[in-house]
């Protein structure tokens, strides 16, 4: 394995490029005053669109981005990018932090300063922590997958051996979306390792093993039937990523105007921001994330992921369950999220926490809420 420090790339022609394809956006019609009624509002991506040919500077981004330290690292033959910072603390606790998709590790630029440095934000130097946010293979700077077979299984796999090489013996978990997934593997599968897991999302696919005619409880049937509804209602994007990658790919890798849209739409949706996405992320940031994307070309890779883990379900086998610690931190607007007693079926659970407002990109929507209950739960489990 070999660990190298990483220069984020910037390319002139690739961004010039860019602006041409925006300028020759072929849109599409709308009903008149249809708003968001069909997809995506057509004004509103215009609008985005013409300030992203126009007005918003990648380089500037890649310098904020850069003021952060980058490396990648060869696992399995798989190059993985991620960022490693140290904590400022007496001993600071290794955390690795996973993102999901549509986001980055975009989405974890607020919160690593809070959880790396707590005493500049008026936190205890004893809760910091040793914070590592690698970028999911098929993802920003991370190889693409050039085998079938890059499921969320391996990936916890893959993060281990990190981890290990960055001379972590014992480490915390912590992610949302697929990274709630690949915390979940490492906490089943590297009990000895792993000090716990702390979610913000629990994976869609998870069912934990349930005796032959168990009767469940009321409010966990209804959560089941109400992720069925939610996925019939707003899962279109999850059919064709589970099923048919491919055949998407070939517009949104080609059309930045056809990407921003299936992107921003997601952040739109799926965070607490009552359908206005600029309350929380600005046209900076939203493009970032939508840049990232277009300039590694891994639209198709990372919507991959949904189709391998289609194959490899968090189903727990017989006897199985997620036995280190875990803490839960639901964000209101998260949807569809199960109850306590489901989620017990299979998890330690040993900390569950209602904030008060949030939703889907918790790092980067609540990072101040989000990273507290982080520092409360893995230095508690540090004290007992």
């Amino acid at each position: 394995m070999s660990i190298e420090a990483f220069s984020l790339p910037y390319s002139e022609a690739a961004v010039e490029d860019l602006r041409l394809r925006l300028a020759r956006t072929r849109w599409p019609d709308e009903i008149s005053g249809s708003g968001w009624t069909y997809g995506v509002d057509l004004q509103f991506l215009q609008r985005l669109c013409n300030y992203w040919k126009d007005e918003f500077d990648w380089k500037a981004q890649l310098r904020e981005q850069s003021a952060f330290h980058h490396y990648r690292a060869t696992l399995d033959g798989v190059g993985i990018h991620f960022i490693h910072e140290r904590g400022r603390g007496p001993a600071p606790i290794p955390l690795v932090l996973t993102h999901g998709w549509p986001g980055s590790f975009l989405e974890m630029l607020k919160i690593i300063p809070l959880l790396t440095d707590p005493a500049s934000y008026g936190g205890d130097p004893a809760q910091s922590f040793d914070v590592v946010v690698p970028s999911l293979p098929g993802f920003g700077f991370s190889d693409r997958p050039t085998r079938p077979g890059m499921n969320t299984w391996r990936i916890a796999e893959l993060w281990a051996g990190l981890m290990a090489e960055l001379g972590y013996a014992r480490f915390a978990a912590q992610g949302g979306d697929f990274g709630a997934s690949v915390s979940t593997i490492l906490g089943l599968r590297h009990a000895n390792r792993v000090i716990g897991i702390h979610l913000n999302y629990i994976p869609g696919s998870y069912r934990p093993d349930l005796e032959p005619g168990t009767k469940l409880a009321d409010i966990e049937q209804q959560s089941l039937d109400d992720a069925d509804r939610w996925y019939v209602d707003s899962g279109a994007y999850a059919h064709l990523q589970r099923n048919t990658p491919q055949t998407g790919a070939y517009g949104l890798n080609d059309s930045p105007a056809a990407l921003a849209a299936w992107i921003v739409e997601k952040f739109r949706d799926w965070s607490d921001c009552d359908g206005e996405v600029e309350r929380r992320f600005s046209k900076d940031e939203l493009l970032s994330n939508v840049t990232l994307y277009w300039m590694t070309e891994t639209i198709h890779s990372s919507c991959r992921l949904y189709y391998e883990s289609k194959l490899a379900p968090l189903h727990f086998k017989p006897g199985e369950r997620v036995g280190v610690p875990c803490a839960v931190a639901h964000f209101p607007k998260e949807a569809p999220f199960p109850p306590r007693p489901w989620i017990e079926r299979g998890y330690n659970l040993q900390r569950w926490t209602e904030m008060p407002r949030g939703a889907h990109f918790a790092a980067a929507e609540e990072p101040e809420l989000l990273a507290r209950d982080i520092a409360t739960f893995f230095h508690a489990l540090r004290r007992s």
